[in-house]
């Protein structure tokens, strides 16, 4: 058997998209996720493929993920594609009184409650997730997210495209952040998911680390500093080794060497797909530059120092595009002044600006991204929407708008 060639740095992107399936009426969880990849299979299975993209289950039962079957070569015009999975899948729930909900986390979801695990194929993984950490919480089982999958060839571009991840992690919930509202009440942080994410595995401290990845450059480097120390810290609590593989790794971006690609998992999902795969060539586009050296040489790049990445990820995951961006080794990364700080929204706006996004995008995403870069990420313009209101029947508005969106495929704006 011919083995195919390991794709190159950019030559293509591995997008997933999450979502929420919820009551029709009440919006509260339902976990259909089996029933729903039935409808298409005639049998219980983990995923189903249907051609350019795959529908799959998750760890619980109400969130079904639709991913590109293979990485998509571009991404331009993808959301249209996306968007009628979404409208699939919404048919399909329709008989159940149920459909799609986006957003990172649902706004008043009780885990302790109404967690139920996928009980079928691949659940003796879940079951040791649930052993090991308890999934009945808010950092298991109420988190939905973009993740994008993009390779790398060798060593040597691996060691670009992390050092490139790496830097621009912290400054992507103030694009992505959906989720400021848990337990029907503001918590506080626009990316709550972050909040909680970061803390899933406090057990063991290793899996997840300080979210932004070890300064580690080649796969050996990858192994010893960052793989190595997981598998060693849970063997106690795995002696069937059911965890001990890459996936376990729950930093903020993972290196998958046996699919040869970089997973960013920091992404609140947003409205809709448009919404996504704007934000997902915007960060690709900056990606791309800083890969390139535009602004900052490599070596530097690589310096950056984790600590003070992962103090700006947090500054950001709590007040998204209103964080104050001080870091002056992070801002000359991205060719910013370092004298001054910088708004956290100024700076994706310069980005976007600099690097001509808005006129590669079609008409869709160019709509949804400037939407974002104007009116902020989907968090801040859900709490405008809510009027400093959290009560249930505000919530149940506000969100059943949202839920709209994603049907129809447009963005969300604070007045209808």
């Amino acid at each position: 058997m011919i083995r195919p060639s390991p794709l190159g740095l950019f030559a293509a992107t591995g997008v997933e998209l999450e979502y929420m399936i919820v009551d029709a009426d009440s919006l509260d969880v339902r976990p259909l996720s089996d029933e729903l990849i039935r409808t298409l299979t005639g049998v219980y299975r983990s995923d189903v493929d249907r051609g350019p993209f795959t529908w799959s289950n998750e760890l619980v039962l109400h969130v079904l993920e639709f991913k590109t079957t293979d990485p998509a070569p571009s991404l331009r015009g993808l959301a249209t594609a996306f968007q009628a999975e979404v409208i699939e899948a919404n048919h399909r729930l329709r008989p159940f009184a149920a459909r799609l909900l986006p957003t990172a986390m649902h706004p008043w979801m009780d885990p302790a409650r109404e967690t139920r695990l996928w009980p079928h194929e691949y659940s003796p993984v879940y079951a040791a997730y649930d052993r090991i950490f308890g999934c009945a919480g808010h950092g298991w089982s109420n988190l939905q997210s973009l993740h994008l999958n993009l390779p790398f060839a060798n060593d040597h571009e691996f060691a670009r495209l992390h050092a490139a991840i790496r830097a621009l992690l912290p400054l992507l919930p103030a694009l992505a952040a959906s989720s400021p509202i848990v337990d029907g009440r503001p918590t506080g942080w626009l990316d709550h998911r972050l909040a909680v994410y970061r803390t899933n595995s406090a057990r063991l401290p290793s899996v997840t680390g300080q979210v932004i990845p070890e300064p580690a450059y080649s796969r050996a480097d990858y192994e010893r500093d960052i793989l190595e120390p997981m598998y060693r810290d849970i063997a106690p609590c795995d002696p069937e080794g059911t965890l001990q593989d890459e996936f376990l790794n729950s930093r903020g971006a993972i290196a998958r060497f046996g699919r040869g690609s970089i997973e960013i998992r920091v992404l609140d999902v947003a409205e809709c797909p448009a919404a996504d795969l704007a934000i997902a060539q915007l960060i690709v586009a900056v990606l791309r530059a800083l890969t390139a050296e535009r602004w900052l040489p490599l070596a530097a790049l690589q310096r950056l120092h984790t600590g003070a990445l992962a103090a700006t990820l947090l500054d950001v995951a709590r007040d998204a595009d209103a964080a104050v961006v001080r870091d002056p080794d992070l801002l000359a990364a991205l060719g910013r002044p370092t004298d001054r700080p910088c708004l956290a929204r100024t700076l994706w706006q310069v980005l976007a600006q600099e690097l001509c996004v808005l006129d590669q995008l079609d008409t869709a995403e160019r709509a949804a991204l400037e939407v974002i870069l104007q009116h902020g990420c989907l968090a801040r313009r859900i709490l405008d929407a809510l009027g400093g209101e959290s009560s249930r029947a505000r919530l149940a508005a506000v969100y059943r708008r949202l839920a709209d969106c994603l049907a129809a495929g447009r963005s969300f704006l604070p007045t209808p």
